[in-house]
């Protein structure tokens, strides 16, 4: 990995089936270590249950109010400066339950791959 600074591009927003807008801030293969995407849920959107193998990752919520569901957790309300943590394999969906877009950073180690993602039934 190298020393850089990566600027946030709004055209390079794009939707994922799940249910929400990716913009990919820092993926690259040679950072394996993590990865780091900024989400974008519409106002009454619940993104489809999913788990990651082989990656943890981490929700950190910027703007907005969502509902979280983790695991075997019962479904949490979550705002601005919360930190959600989802193993490896857990099933996760987050709902914007407010009136605004719900934004969030998610952070994957190791870092994301497409191949990792596993749609799942509730």
């Amino acid at each position: 990995m190298k020393e850089a600074i990566k600027q946030i591009n709004h055209s390079q927003e794009y939707f994922i089936s799940e249910g929400c807008h990716i913009i990919e801030l820092s993926n690259t293969p040679d950072d394996q270590n993590v990865s780091i995407a900024r989400a974008r849920v519409k106002p009454g959107v619940t993104t489809k249950w999913h788990r990651l193998e082989g990656i943890s990752e981490r929700y950190v919520i910027l703007e907005g109010q969502g509902r979280v569901e983790v695991g075997g957790l019962s479904a949490k309300e979550v705002n601005v400066g919360d930190v959600v943590i989802i193993p490896s394999m857990c099933r996760q969906r987050i709902s914007n339950i407010g009136s605004e877009d719900l934004i969030f950073l998610a952070i994957c180690s190791p870092r994301f791959v497409s191949e990792a993602y596993e749609e799942i039934d509730n």
